[in-house]
């Protein structure tokens, strides 16, 4: 047979990862890479907010973008990562097809609808990316999270849509604790190399970073979800709303730090991911 699955699959072969090729393996490692850059300047900007340093800003994925973005070579750096992010995505799409051949199941099932997950991820940043580079930039992820929730609540049974929206976002975050308190993250990198306390390191900043980012990803549900109760898009919000409603007490402040600093240990653990990962 010399259908595409079939030569997708001996491109695979030939690789060291589920990626079709050297070079999207290559490029998606770069990707990785620029993904964890993004999680560290998150948490940087995360901990403006808890120093109260950040009143304006956005703590956000616009936001980390954006600070690239300023920097001398940063149009040179957002291209490079805007075409590993989309290369990264290529690769989780063909794993999704094809990858995981280790597992069976459930598993590979779960895997595979992980996968899923991250190329869209990525497809969305590598976007948020472009935008910067051809000069258009990228407002806040809230002004965009309240205009969905504005347009879902005026069509019918809009109540129902955000609340569905909410109730997406809180799969999504279950999915991400099961993930990090499961350390199943750990069988997608080919750490069999690296002495084990590399290795201990490498999964307990996959823990942090996953249970931070669910931790975030929950309270997007939970503005959304207000949103549906009070039919006011106003209530809705992203990230960077997400963490300022964490840090809108003292106690609260404290949490943000603790998140911040599982997002920045997420960031790392991506450059671990981007040396190891095999799917």
């Amino acid at each position: 047979m010399s259908g595409p699955l079939p030569r997708l699959r001996r491109l695979v072969r030939e690789g060291r990862s589920d990626a079709p090729g050297r070079a999207v393996d290559l490029l998606g490692r770069v990707g990785l890479v620029g993904y964890g850059v993004v999680h560290l300047l998150v948490a940087w900007l995360a901990l403006q907010i808890v120093a109260g340093a950040l009143p304006r800003g956005s703590a956000d994925a616009q936001g980390a973008v954006a600070a690239v973005a300023v920097t001398p070579y940063g149009a040179v750096a957002l291209v490079v990562t805007t075409a590993g992010l989309i290369a990264f995505a290529v690769w989780q799409f063909t794993a999704a097809v094809i990858g995981f051949r280790w597992v069976t199941g459930g598993e590979r099932t779960r895997k595979r609808a992980g996968a899923i997950a991250k190329a869209v991820a990525m497809v969305g940043l590598a976007t948020v990316s472009a935008g910067f580079v051809d000069g258009r930039g990228a407002p806040s992820g809230d002004p965009g999270a309240r205009t969905l929730t504005a347009d879902l609540l005026a069509v019918p049974a809009g109540r129902v849509l955000v609340a569905l929206v909410a109730a997406v976002l809180f799969v999504i975050a279950g999915t991400m604790t099961y993930t990090g308190t499961r350390r199943t993250f750990m069988g997608d990198l080919d750490v069999r190399r690296l002495r084990p306390a590399a290795r201990r390191g490498i999964e307990w900043l996959g823990v942090a970073g996953h249970l931070s980012r669910a931790l975030a990803l929950a309270v997007v549900g939970l503005l959304m979800g207000a949103a549906a109760f009070a039919s006011d898009p106003r209530l809705a919000g992203g990230l960077d709303a997400a963490l300022r409603a964490i840090g809108a007490t003292a106690p609260g402040r404290v949490l943000l730090a603790v998140v911040a600093l599982g997002f920045g240990a997420f960031g790392l653990f991506c450059l671990a991911d981007a040396a190891t990962r095999r799917a």
